[in-house]
C-alpha cells in the first residue's frame, strides 16, 4: 500500500548551518568520522578525492552529503544506513536511470570503478549523483507557471514508466486504491494508544481529535471508493511528492529519490503531488483548482495515452487514499522520534487541506471534468 505512514514524505529538516569540510575534520567526533568514511569511500569506489564534504538534510533511509571535488565539480552522495536492502536501493537507482535514458528530467547516478550504481565495498554503502544546480524542492507548494511545468514533467515520467518491462499498464478496480477496513482498524487502535498515555501534549491531543474526526469520515470514503471506475495501474516513481521534485525557476528540473519499480495508480501520484497541502492552503480552493487543472491538462498533453478516468477521478482517489492514512496522527504513538515542529505543522496543514477538499469534492470534480472535455 503506497500511501501509508511508512512512505509519506514530510518537510525535511533544515541543513546544518555550517558546512563540515573533509580537509579540516580530524575525525575525532562521530560526525567527523562519518565525513572521513565518506571521503574514503569516494576515493576507493569512485576515484574521487573531495575538497569539501557538507552534511545536508537527511532522507528517510539515507544520510546525504554535498561533495565538491578537487576540480570544483559538485556531486550529491547518499549514504545508506544499512546494507540490508541494497538490492532494493539499486533497483530504485536503476529506475531513475531508466527514466533518464528516456529523456525524463532526473539526476544521474555515477558508476563506481566496478561499474556498479551503488558502492558496496568501501567503508560506507553509497550512491553518487550528479548535482542539479540552482534548484529548490516543490515542498513549499506550487504556484503560477509551475503547475503546468510539473504536469508536463509528470506526464513524460508516467509515459516513460508505462513502457517499463517490470509490468505493463493494466486496469484495476479503483476501489482497491485503499482498504477502508484496515484503515478503520488502524484508527481504532490509535485511540486507546493515546488514551493510555498519562498525559497528552498539545500535538498528541490534536492528533487524537483528528483521529476521531477521520474515523467518522471512513463511511464516506467507502462510498467514494465504490463510485470509482476501473483505473490504470502501472510502474510509478513510487514517492512522488514535493521534496522529490526539484524546480528551477518555473521549470521542473528533476525528479529524485525513486522507489523500486512497482505497479500502482497514476491517479494517486497525480493527486499526491497536485493536492499537496501547501499548494491547497496557500492558493485557496479556487486558486488551487485553477492550478490543479493546469497541471492535469499539461499532463494529458505530455502523456496523451493517459486514461481520461485517471485524470477526472484523481481528486476522488487522492481524497480517499489520504483519509485512509493514519499519518501523521500515528507518529506520536508509533514513531515519536520523528515528531518535531515541521511535522506538526505539516500534519495540521494536511488535515485542514484534506477536509477542505473533501467538503467541496463534487464541485471540484465537476469543474475538472468540464475542463478536460
Amino acid at each position: 500500500m503506497r500511501f501509508d505512514e511508512e512512505i509519506m514524505s514530510t518537510p525535511s529538516h533544515p541543513p546544518a548551518p555550517e558546512p563540515v569540510a573533509a580537509s579540516s575534520t580530524p575525525g575525532c567526533t562521530v560526525e567527523g568520522k562519518q565525513i572521513m568514511a565518506v571521503a574514503d569511500t569516494l576515493a576507493l569506489a569512485y576515484g574521487l578525492h573531495p575538497a569539501d564534504i557538507t552534511r545536508i538534510p537527511e532522507g528517510t533511509a539515507t544520510d546525504n552529503y554535498a561533495v565538491v571535488d578537487q576540480a570544483g565539480r559538485r556531486h550529491f552522495a547518499k549514504v545508506y544506513r544499512t546494507r540490508e536492502h541494497l538490492d532494493l536501493e539499486r533497483a530504485s537507482v536503476e529506475l531513475s536511470e531508466y527514466c533518464a535514458d528516456g529523456g525524463v528530467a532526473t539526476a544521474r547516478a555515477a558508476r563506481t570503478r566496478e561499474h556498479d550504481l551503488i558502492a558496496t565495498h568501501g567503508p560506507l554503502p553509497m550512491s553518487l549523483w550528479s548535482y542539479v544546480p540552482h534548484t529548490a524542492t516543490a515542498e513549499g507548494g506550487l504556484r503560477g507557471a509551475r503547475w503546468a511545468a510539473v504536469g508536463t514533467a509528470m506526464g513524460r515520467l508516467h509515459s516513460r514508466l508505462a513502457a517499463h518491462p517490470a509490468a505493463a499498464p493494466t486496469l484495476k478496480s479503483g476501489a482497491a486504491v485503499c482498504d477502508v477496513a484496515s484503515a478503520r482498524d488502524r484508527y481504532e487502535d490509535l485511540i486507546p494508544a493515546f488514551q493510555s498515555k498519562p498525559r497528552l501534549g498539545e500535538f498528541e491531543a490534536w492528533s487524537l481529535q483528528a483521529t476521531r474526526e477521520r474515523q467518522v469520515l471512513l463511511g464516506g470514503v467507502e462510498r467514494i471508493l465504490a463510485s470509482l471506475p476501473p483505473l490504470t495501474v502501472q510502474i510509478l516513481h513510487g514517492d512522488l511528492s514535493g521534496p522529490n521534485v526539484l524546480l528551477k525557476d518555473d521549470d521542473a528540473a528533476a525528479f529524485v529519490d525513486f522507489r523500486p519499480p512497482a505497479p500502482w495508480y497514476p491517479a494517486w501520484e497525480i493527486a499526491r503531488l497536485g493536492c499537496d497541502p501547501s499548494s491547497v492552503l496557500a492558493n485557496g480552493v479556487e486558486g488551487w483548482l485553477t492550478g490543479y487543472t493546469d497541471l492535469v491538462l499539461a499532463y494529458r498533453d505530455a502523456n496523451p495515452k493517459a486514461s481520461a478516468n485517471d485524470l477526472v477521478y484523481s481528486l476522488r482517489v487522492g481524497c480517499a487514499a489520504v483519509l485512509c492514512s493514519t499519518f501523521p496522527f500515528s507518529a506520536p504513538v508509533k514513531r515519536p522520534h520523528i515528531v518535531d515542529a515541521a511535522l506538526e505543522s505539516y500534519g495540521r496543514a494536511r488535515h485542514a487541506a484534506d477536509l477542505m477538499l473533501l467538503d467541496q469534492l463534487p464541485v471540484l470534480e465537476e469543474a475538472l471534468h468540464d475542463a478536460l472535455r
